[in-house]
């Protein structure tokens, strides 16, 4: 709604010209940065998965999807973490699934 200069009304008051402000650091908030990523992976691969994150990866390996969340989800809190976590492991399955026949070849 542009301000028309008149002092009634909805659009009323002094017309101006909008500024454009530089993006606050708070905009930020809950990005992941690539040195961030970095750490987060390295310490994954040296540390390997926690016992309840391997209990999760064998109840997938057997098809229990949904015991694997509620696992997840007792660890961890909340039902969205526990999604979180079971979409993460299942990825994590995925991408060794596809490095093993790799490494047979």
């Amino acid at each position: 709604m542009a301000k028309t200069g008149i002092a009634v009304g909805l659009e009323k008051g002094h017309v101006l010209t909008a500024r454009v402000q530089k993006p606050k650091p708070a905009s930020r908030k809950g990005f992941l940065g690539k040195r961030v990523k970095f750490v987060r992976d390295i310490v994954r691969e040296v540390a390997g998965l926690a016992p309840y994150e391997k209990r999760i990866c064998e109840l997938l390996k057997i098809g229990k999807d949904k015991r694997a969340l509620k696992v997840a989800k007792r660890k961890l809190g909340t039902h969205i973490r526990g999604k979180k976590k079971r979409e993460e492991m299942m990825t994590l399955m995925r991408q060794q699934a596809a490095k093993k026949p790799a490494a047979e070849a």
